[in-house]
């Protein structure tokens, strides 16, 4: 029998599997680098980690502290400017998935990491920023987000759009000449959401163990669609809590 496990780490295995190995990932700091880290270390071992700082084909030893943490660069295939990982790797398409995750979501999976309440000028929280992530956001060939699920986070109008998903529906994002595919999923405690392929609103298509649909409704602040046959997420091995509780002990 597998061992217990709490929601956040099925949320982080769930979004590792999603990382398909050889893939070229643009890494956020926090739940998504822990993801990718994780299947670097288990199904995609030749994962290719690219972080903000220039660090290409990272491969820490413990979780990094920041997008500036010495692990990165001394594991690195390369390093190179961050110009460069703009200029070339990420605008022109070259990296395949994008990593991220944020303050606040909407049902169009564009994401809050500037501002909670208020205005710019005069919020209630001013976060930690934009980085990298409107760039991942419009040029990665396809994005994954991973948040826990809350009325908080998962808002019906953002404070401040940071980062574009499909910005107001479908075709917004050929509208605005972004590059990239836009978000392909986004991963939460309770489940998947998937945009809807004829209005790319977010949808609930797979619940976590123990998860109810129910749940996910009342952690929503709009009327989340629910598809008509719901997947199950499969519950994390004990190899992936394993290497995952490895992983964050080591940091």
């Amino acid at each position: 029998m597998s061992q217990e496990f709490t929601a956040d780490e099925m949320m982080t295995v769930a979004a590792a599997r999603s990382l398909n190995d050889g893939a070229k990932c643009f890494v956020g700091i926090g739940l998504p680098s822990t993801a990718a880290n994780l299947a670097r270390r288990t199904h995609a071992p030749d994962l290719s980690l690219i972080y903000e700082s220039g660090t290409l084909g990272a491969k820490p030893d413990r979780l990094p502290l920041s997008i500036g943490d010495g692990v990165l660069s001394e594991t690195a295939d390369s390093v190179i400017s961050v110009p460069e990982i703009f200029n070339y790797w990420l605008q022109p398409g070259r990296i395949d998935i994008g990593f991220l995750g944020g303050a606040q979501v909407d049902r169009f999976g564009n994401i809050n990491t500037t501002v909670i309440g208020g205005d710019y000028t005069n919020p209630k929280v001013r976060l930690p920023g934009a980085g990298g992530a409107p760039e991942i956001a419009a040029s990665c060939r396809e994005v994954l987000i991973v948040m826990r699920m809350s009325p908080r986070s998962f808002v019906d109008k953002l404070d401040f759009i940071t980062s574009v998903g499909y910005g107001a529906g479908k075709g917004d994002r050929e509208r605005l000449g972004l590059r990239g595919r836009g978000p392909v999923k986004v991963i939460t405690d309770l489940g998947v959401l998937r945009p809807d392929p004829e209005t790319c609103e977010l949808t609930l298509t797979t619940l976590s163990p123990g998860a109810t649909v129910e749940q996910a409704w009342d952690s929503v602040g709009w009327g989340l669609k629910v598809a008509d046959e719901l997947d199950d997420q499969a519950p994390p091995t004990d190899e992936e809590l394993r290497v995952l509780r490895e992983l964050k002990a080591a940091t």
